[in-house]
């Protein structure tokens, strides 16, 4: 009999013990529980380098804000600006578990349904995205069905997904062409900003001077049409622009790409 693995994510500890124990009476399921997005990450990785990976990773769209040190590590790229300091929400961890290469699939169960949040989810890496009331039948079902690559839904959620989905493609394809106006260097700037490094940080990273840096930033906000710092990175993250690598060497060097 083939196993299936699966990771229980929330922070309700009532409701996870319950779920692990009700998933764990089915002849072919393991489960292990979570309380936190640390706390999952953490789990994944041991299992990982265990050989014996989660198959299915059920989270809680409403995870609450956790904080230790290190979890940056795996979610770094998909909460760009995030520190150490920073929370690991559901669907943020959704995303860290995409961008980690953490190879699980993930079902996200919700309270209520929403279209915006259920297509975020997707966006980030979800198979599913499921009512936690549904009964186990159906959320067996929807395990079952995501290991056999299949995307599930709740029919009533279909048509506010696609819409959100159209209009989050059409917004990333403005998103990159304003971004595509962008000098070879000006991108490499917007990258270290998307990595939430100050004037300072970026000078000293692409050996340039703070003035010069100021000038590209400022030529930054203006090319992509916005006002701030925290605009041009949200907006760079629609475009699909990712975070210089902070733990990597430089890789342009002096007025190369200037």
């Amino acid at each position: 009999m083939v196993r299936i693995r699966v990771l229980v994510v929330d922070d309700h500890r009532i409701f996870a013990e319950s779920l692990a124990a009700a998933l764990a009476a089915e002849p072919d399921v393991d489960v292990a529980a979570a309380g936190s997005g640390p706390a999952a990450l953490r789990c994944l990785e041991r299992a990982a380098a265990e050989g014996r990976r989660f198959d299915v990773m059920l989270v809680d769209a409403d995870l609450g804000a956790q904080v230790v040190p290190g979890a940056r590590a795996v979610v770094a790229r998909a909460v760009p600006d995030s520190g150490e300091e920073s929370p690991v929400d559901g669907i943020s961890l959704v995303a860290g578990v995409r961008s980690g290469r953490l190879a699980v699939r993930t079902v996200v169960l919700a309270e209520k349904d929403d279209p915006r949040r259920a297509a975020l989810a997707l966006q980030a890496g979800a198979s599913g995205w499921v009512a936690k009331d549904c009964s186990l039948q159906r959320l067996l079902a929807v395990i079952r069905g995501v290991l056999r690559d299949e995307t599930h839904l709740p029919p009533a959620l279909l048509t506010g997904v696609l819409r959100e989905l159209t209009a989050a493609r059409k917004h990333r394809t403005d998103s990159e062409r304003l971004v595509e106006s962008l000098t070879p260097r000006e991108r490499e700037v917007l990258r270290c900003m998307v990595a939430g490094l100050g004037r300072k940080a970026v000078a000293e990273r692409l050996f340039l001077s703070p003035h010069t840096v100021r000038t590209h930033m400022q030529n930054v906000l203006g090319k992509l049409g916005v006002h701030s710092t925290l605009a041009a990175v949200a907006l760079a993250r629609r475009a699909g622009v990712g975070p210089v690598d902070l733990a990597g060497d430089v890789v342009e060097r002096g007025g190369q790409l200037a």
